[in-house]
């Protein structure tokens, strides 16, 4: 059987999103089929809509970020059940046999299936995904602001997981916008004492109420020159290039600086600076299922959600304009109403 379902495409790049039917087909016996709810707004919805990657397929339908039910099930099925509220993030599939996911780290297998790289994404009514990466939100998480924390939230929380950050190191964040200010609340309640970078003095207040201890100037060379040696690991959400050798000489011996935004421009590094200190550069993606459902489950202990907007999802072009502009604080949610 051939279903239907009904979402939001934009047929090409650019384009305004338009409310259309399209076709799903049978449902996989492995695969959930969820009543979409919530659907976070994502700067990666944008660039995919935008083509800026060269990836996109049109028509395309984002939203990657999707909070719902369960209504259906293939036969299948593992530990998942109709009724369940669940999120989707950055991904849907992925082969469950190669190296790295029997290793546990799903996210980096060869095959995996992101959530809108040539498949329909969450701005729709329904959306399916395989059940191992069909996350149940725990006790204490709010399903109307959980979609950023199924992409934005793991970009974050994985990196502090996967590098045993300690609650007595000291951690700094550069960006404080839509991954940033969650990274000040997960560190925050880490323990660990945080600073936030920011090149916006107006934000200097904001860094605080979200979770910083302390707020350095991006740019201000002096105040790097008195951080130096002070960070075990510096955090990099923004997407611009950046005072990079002022930023390594921050870290501390066997200091990381860790990259989760998508810096364009090539970084230069000198290795005698970072052999000097023992230092390290890294980057990541999201996160593996099992570090997402760890995430949701600290958020949910500590009280911690996305500082979000909302618009209804028939208002899908509103909010990308709203992105666009700069102007979101600091994600944005869409509330389906189909």
């Amino acid at each position: 059987m051939t279903d239907k379902f009904v979402g939001y495409l934009a047929k090409s790049a650019g384009a305004k999103f338009e409310k259309a039917e399209f076709e799903a087909g049978p449902l996989h016996p492995e695969h959930v089929e969820i009543d979409i709810k919530y659907g976070g707004v994502c700067h990666s919805d944008l660039s995919m809509w935008d083509n800026e990657w060269g990836i996109s397929q049109y028509p395309f339908i984002g939203g990657h970020e999707a909070v719902g039910t369960i209504c259906r099930i293939g036969d299948q099925v593992k530990n998942l059940k109709v009724g369940q509220t669940v999120g989707v993030g950055w991904n849907v599939e992925s082969c469950m046999h190669c190296q790295s996911c029997m290793s546990g780290s799903h996210q980096m297998c060869p095959t995996v299936q992101p959530t809108i790289v040539h498949h329909h994404g969450g701005f729709a009514n329904k959306l399916r995904a395989h059940w191992g990466w069909t996350i149940p939100l725990p006790e204490g998480v709010d399903p109307s602001s959980a979609g950023p924390l199924m992409c934005g939230g793991i970009t974050v929380f994985s990196p502090l997981y996967e590098n045993d950050i300690r609650p007595t190191d000291r951690v700094g964040v550069i960006g404080i916008g839509g991954l940033g200010h969650m990274a000040l609340k997960f560190l925050n309640a880490w323990g660990c004492e945080v600073t936030a970078f920011t090149s916006n003095p107006s934000k200097f207040e904001e860094a605080k109420r979200l979770g910083a201890h302390k707020v350095l100037a991006t740019h201000d060379k002096e105040a790097l020159s008195k951080a130096a040696s002070s960070f075990e690991m510096i955090l990099v959400t923004a997407n611009a290039p950046l005072e990079w050798d002022a930023l390594i000489n921050c870290l501390t011996p066997n200091g990381r600086l860790h990259i989760v935004g998508a810096v364009t421009e090539p970084i230069p590094l000198k290795v005698p600076q970072l052999i000097s200190r023992g230092a390290s550069v890294s980057a990541s993606p999201t996160g593996s299922p099992s570090v997402i459902t760890k995430m949701l489950e600290f958020a949910g202990r500590h009280k911690l959600a996305p500082q979000v907007e909302h618009f209804p999802m028939s208002k899908i072009n509103e909010a990308f304009d709203h992105l666009k502009s700069g102007k979101a604080r600091y994600r944005i949610v869409l509330d389906a109403d189909f």
